[in-house]
């Protein structure tokens, strides 16, 4: 970084406050009582993020009689699902290409019930009146090189092959600077409905109400320490007490599975974001983004970017952190020098705005593995459900998770289960010190590939042929 660059970064940076944006509310929900004693329920949901919310909320609504009973270690949507950059997308497979090369086969109903679900979150918004900003605007996949602009065009072109490309338009670099103008950007792919932007913080506290209105019982700051079988059910022992279930799903995510066989397919990844002060009325005009779409670039190692309901830019992404051991820390939270990175990225990306301050700086885990998209199952003979994996799509996947959830632990053959995706497993992580060499390595080749036309060395050519990856 040039020194003029890093002096603008880092007084940019001066008054950042380390907390998520989202979460500094003053309209964030009182946490509710921890559980104590015995509870007693047809199904147990143990996570209060996304994936246990969803699968809460659509438990109650498969079957409003069904007792259902919610424990959260913290408070609801505390950690990724509260923090994260409000991209809800329909993709289940992280994007077309993961998608293609996976599952050719089924990608069209993939596709398909990625859409729906997409519409049942937008349904349930307005159903339960969740007031989370939500926008459809879609989002653009921008070029920044040459590259990356022949690699946006060969996609559409294998997307409208397939018959998939309804709703997608391929700009050009004076129409996609129409849109939102950077003198980095050369082209993009905008997917007109298949993403919606949206505030992640309030779409959590609003389906924590919308639970409570069904009949959930939520208990926050009750984590579930460990999973023991208990005659035809299963139990759950918590800090203060213990909770008697028929069915229990998992929506633990990047925390240790009470299912220890199921660690070795997640490890964490440290994303790290920053949110800009307002933009003023003659700052907005300098970059365009009327129609408020989500952003994303085409590198490896990319950058997400999205406008909010006050016009700040959230700018995250790039760096994806994998901590030694795969611990989960909050030490892990901050990274000044990742702020300084993104800092310098964002001015690059819009020296128009030179000037500008953010007013928030944050981290923190998600859990990614070797596909890069969700994986199902169940255990202790189809007592427990579990999803996990969902490597920054859980805003939108993680509905269509627990719906997978709820059909597996019914014992029910549907469309879903039915899905390769849902039936096999990624390939696991090794053990350590191989994981943390192996992804050093291959973060390092993918940076190589950044630099050098998105040419994948030996390295990544023979991770794509074992199916196995890092990405954040």
């Amino acid at each position: 970084m040039a020194p003029v660059a890093m002096r603008l970064a880092a007084q940019s940076l001066s008054d950042a406050q380390p907390v998520p944006f989202w979460l500094e509310d003053p309209g964030k929900p009182g946490a509710l009582p921890a559980l104590t004693g015995t509870e007693k329920c047809d199904l147990l949901v143990v996570g209060g993020g996304y994936s246990g919310l969803w699968t809460a909320l659509l438990a109650k609504e498969r079957d409003p009689a069904r007792d259902v009973v919610l424990i959260e270690g913290r408070e609801v949507g505390w950690a990724a699902s509260g923090r994260n950059g409000g991209f809800c997308a329909a993709s289940l497979t992280h994007g077309f290409g993961n998608g293609l090369a996976r599952w050719p086969g089924e990608l069209p109903k993939l596709e398909e019930l990625g859409e729906r679900n997409l519409d049942g979150i937008e349904e349930a918004v307005a159903r339960y009146s969740l007031d989370c900003d939500f926008e459809r605007t879609g989002e653009i996949d921008v070029a920044t090189e040459p590259y990356q602009l022949d690699e946006l065009h060969e996609m559409y072109e294998e997307i409208e092959r397939l018959g998939l490309a309804d709703g997608l338009e391929l700009l050009d670099r004076d129409a996609v600077r129409a849109e939102v103008d950077s003198p980095t950007f050369l082209g993009g792919l905008w997917d007109r409905r298949g993403v919606a932007m949206l505030n992640p913080a309030k779409l959590a506290w609003g389906l924590k109400r919308a639970c409570l209105d069904l009949g959930v019982r939520v208990y926050e700051n009750t984590p579930g320490l460990d999973l023991v079988s208990a005659g035809a059910g299963m139990g759950v022992r918590t800090p203060y007490g213990r909770v008697l279930a028929r069915r229990v799903a998992l929506g633990t995510n990047v925390f240790p599975s009470l299912v220890k066989r199921v660690r070795a397919y997640t490890v964490p990844v440290y994303d790290y974001a920053l949110m800009t002060e307002p933009l003023s009325a003659e700052q907005l005009a300098s970059v365009g983004w009327k129609n408020r779409q989500g952003l994303g670039d085409s590198a490896n190692q990319f950058h997400y970017f999205r406008i909010t309901a006050d016009h700040r830019i959230l700018w995250g992404g790039y760096d994806a952190i994998y901590p030694f051991g795969g611990k989960v820390s909050a030490e892990m939270d901050h990274r000044p020098e990742t702020y300084l990175k993104l800092a310098e990225h964002f001015f690059r990306c819009f020296p128009q705005l030179e000037g500008l301050r953010f007013s928030h700086a944050w981290g923190g885990a998600i859990d990614t593995c070797s596909r890069f998209s969700a994986f199902f199952g169940t255990a202790y003979q189809g007592k427990v459900a579990y999803a996990a994996g969902f490597t920054g799509l859980g805003v939108g996947a993680t509905r269509f998770g627990g719906d997978v959830m709820l059909d597996l632990l019914a014992g029910e053959r549907t469309e879903r289960t039915e899905l390769e995706m849902v039936r096999r497993k990624p390939l696991p992580f090794p053990p350590e010190p191989i994981a943390w060499a192996g992804i050093g390595i291959t973060k390092w080749a993918m940076a190589r590939a950044d630099e050098n036309g998105g040419r994948r060395n030996l390295w990544l050519k023979t991770m794509d042929r074992m199916g196995l990856g890092f990405d954040s």
